[in-house]
């Protein structure tokens, strides 16, 4: 598998970050079957599938987090997470702080002057 290939199945996850993007239609998409896609995957990014997924899920969240007034709830439900308690412990996992304390640290609020 090329490398190529490869960064087909990054931007085709990243493309389809908020449809909850399985392997099994990743690997479709590039023609190669999940397990051998896995494989190449796995080499070529030094991480699982499952691992870039759920980096990609939250990298997204932040975006939305920082761009946008949306409930909290509301982002982690279009990312997958079943409940806000979830996405805020995977969130506070990797980013070392809850959405809200990100939100208020980069969210778009910080960036309007105050009048």
């Amino acid at each position: 598998m090329s490398v190529q290939t490869i960064e087909t199945m990054v931007q085709w996850v990243e493309n389809n970050i908020t449809k909850n993007p399985n392997l099994r239609d990743m690997s479709a998409y590039v023609g190669y079957s999940p397990f051998y896609c896995s494989v190449k995957f796995r080499q070529h990014m030094g991480m699982t599938y499952k691992q870039f997924l759920a980096r990609c899920k939250l990298k997204a969240a932040a975006c939305d987090l920082c761009l946008t007034d949306d409930k909290i709830t509301d982002i982690a439900l279009r990312y997958g997470y079943s409940s806000s308690e979830a996405f805020t412990r995977a969130f506070s996992k990797a980013f070392q702080c809850s959405p809200r304390q990100y939100r208020k640290a980069f969210g778009i609020s910080q960036a309007t002057p105050n009048p």
